[in-house]
């Protein structure tokens, strides 16, 4: 993994560890959701316990996308932006979650597939709203 990591440019360097670095934050950030919607859902509606850990979520997913992930200052524009695309990814995750339950998938086991269709949308949305 060094010998692949030296023969890259520092340009390359940085776009590779900022998705190590994403990877990490995502992880976290995704457990985090996880963890908090599988203790509500036993108490409330799947949405609402998706939204409730959502917003728990995205409050640690924000300050650690800036000062570690891709390393910039938080700003009124970057935290509009973040906000902008965590509404999409909300929404998108919201209705994917729905539509895994409605296919008859057990409420907590339908975060997974979710997961992987907006989790790689996410970093793209919030890449660009960050580094813009």
């Amino acid at each position: 993994m060094t010998n692949i990591f030296n023969r890259l440019d520092e340009q390359q360097r940085e776009k590779l560890g900022e998705i190590i670095r994403f990877g990490i934050v995502g992880t976290v950030s995704t457990l985090i959701q996880a963890g908090t919607y599988c203790l509500l859902v036993g108490i409330l509606n799947y949405v609402v316990a998706n939204t409730i850990a959502y917003i728990v979520s995205f409050i640690f997913n924000y300050i650690a996308s800036t000062k570690y992930t891709f390393r910039v200052k938080s700003t009124a524009k970057r935290g509009a932006g973040f906000l902008l695309s965590h509404v999409v990814n909300y929404l998108l995750q919201t209705a994917t979650l729905a539509f895994f339950v409605w296919l008859g998938m057990e409420k907590r086991l339908a975060l997974i597939p979710m997961f992987c269709i907006c989790v790689p949308i996410n970093f793209l949305l919030v890449r660009y709203f960050l580094k813009k």
